[in-house]
């Protein structure tokens, strides 16, 4: 499975941006999609996670009622709607597939939450 993340940049505190994440290879294989980011400085963090079955949802405290997780099973492609941001979501984006308990990530895209 490769993952390819799309969508970063720089937005300013209290605005919005829409990640992409498309994967390719066995993607009939995945379970689970997810996002995880990582600040300067700090360890990756999980910020939220979908299945492919179903849709069930989990958030991460720092995004609940901001960030929204979403997936298009027909283009293998999963979406991080970020709404509200903060200085403290500064950070490489990463994207996260699950085939059964094995995890494969993608590159890294930048976000910027500066004034």
């Amino acid at each position: 499975v490769q993952l390819q993340a799309f969508g970063g940049g720089l937005v300013q505190p209290g605005g919005s941006l829409r990640l992409s994440c498309a994967a390719s290879g066995s993607t009939s294989s995945i379970n689970m999609l997810g996002w995880y980011r990582q600040a300067p400085g700090k360890q990756r963090e999980l910020v939220a996670t979908i299945t492919t079955d179903g849709g069930s949802t989990n958030y991460a405290d720092s995004g609940k009622g901001r960030f929204a997780i979403s997936r298009d099973n027909a283009k293998n492609t999963v979406y991080l709607q970020m709404n509200r941001l903060k200085r403290e979501d500064t950070g490489v984006y990463y994207c996260k597939a699950w085939v059964r308990a094995t995890g494969y990530w993608g590159q890294g895209t930048l976000v910027t939450v500066s004034s």
